[in-house]
């Protein structure tokens, strides 16, 4: 009979589980070709802004096969409706029998997504790391400081966000958390101040400019999951010593290397998929002055892995 789980019950097992090291197998796997996933399937509603994303796959020998559904419609919050959803769908790989519903209105999403902004920063962040930028001040940017704490010691925070008022309640929520948070009067300044920078918008044009990013930083990307939305200048991605992205076959369509191909500035030459840097220490940063970028446009990948990892904790 299949399982129906509520998002309560998937954020009480959260905790008990080694998220970063269940994606690194994800990475490391998918980097060398032991998993079967297609590129995610789309649905746009222009008139409310609304995007709907199917992704789904399957790890080599997984006895599980994952199917996720996600969206997102930013009128919602007028409504006092969440403006993301989402369920996760667990199949058994041998027979095809639908095994659990994990309905995470869109949590395992925003979770896995901060993981893989903690793994990026693992393997590419300068080993000193003075201070943190973040730009943007949604939930996103919120989970992807938490999860930055497993791989930093770092707790001295720049935000930056459109909206000053929500600069200033992420600084007063994120300082109640341990860190040490002030908002900044404008990018410019993460840039100068900041040697590890987290972009977490719906940009579709840059939100920080190349100008502004000293050498020895690194940035994580995460806000361009398609091929409109863009929140880095192509010319950082050309002139940066190492530029990494979840899925090289999604980076074609999708997120920064895209931005940065169709302006004739990258080929594939330039760029590496993160399982590869994880699993060869030879393909991580090598030095300090160097400039990295991680563009993560969201690899099923990850679903997987959070998926099937909660439904275990789950069945327990």
């Amino acid at each position: 009979m299949t399982k129906v789980f509520t998002r309560q019950e998937i954020l009480e097992v959260i905790p008990n589980i080694d998220l970063i090291t269940e994606l690194e197998r994800g990475f490391i796997a998918f980097s060398e070709g032991k998993a079967m996933v297609p590129l995610p399937g789309e649905m746009f509603f222009e008139e409310l802004q609304g995007e709907v994303q199917i992704k789904y796959g399957h790890l080599e020998n997984d006895p599980y096969y994952i199917v996720k559904i996600a969206s997102i419609f930013p009128g919602n919050i007028t409504s006092g409706l969440a403006t993301s959803n989402g369920s996760m769908l667990v199949f058994s790989a041998k027979n095809g029998q639908l095994l659990a519903v994990l309905l995470e209105e869109g949590k395992l999403t925003a979770v896995r997504t901060a993981v893989a902004g903690a793994v990026a920063a693992k393997y590419l962040a300068p080993k000193k790391i003075t201070c943190i930028g973040i730009i943007g001040t949604g939930a996103q940017a919120r989970l992807q400081l938490e999860y930055l704490e497993k791989v930093t010691d770092c707790k001295d925070v720049l935000v930056w966000g459109r909206n000053e008022a929500h600069a200033k309640a992420y600084a007063e929520d994120m300082n109640k958390k341990g860190f040490n948070v002030k908002v900044a009067k404008n990018t410019a300044d993460i840039g100068s101040s900041c040697n590890l920078i987290v972009t977490a918008t719906a940009a579709v044009a840059p939100v920080i400019l190349d100008k502004h990013i000293r050498k020895g930083t690194h940035i994580t990307a995460i806000g361009a999951d398609n091929s409109e939305k863009n929140e880095l200048e192509p010319l950082t991605l050309a002139r940066a010593n190492l530029v990494v992205t979840d899925s090289l076959e999604q980076s074609r369509s999708s997120g920064e290397v895209f931005q940065t191909w169709i302006n004739g500035l990258i080929s594939d030459n330039d760029v590496l998929e993160l399982g590869n840097i994880i699993r060869d220490k030879a393909f991580q940063r090598s030095a300090e002055n160097q400039i990295t970028v991680a563009d993560l446009t969201g690899a099923a990948i990850q679903d997987i892995q959070i998926a099937k990892a909660v439904y275990e904790q789950l069945s327990k």
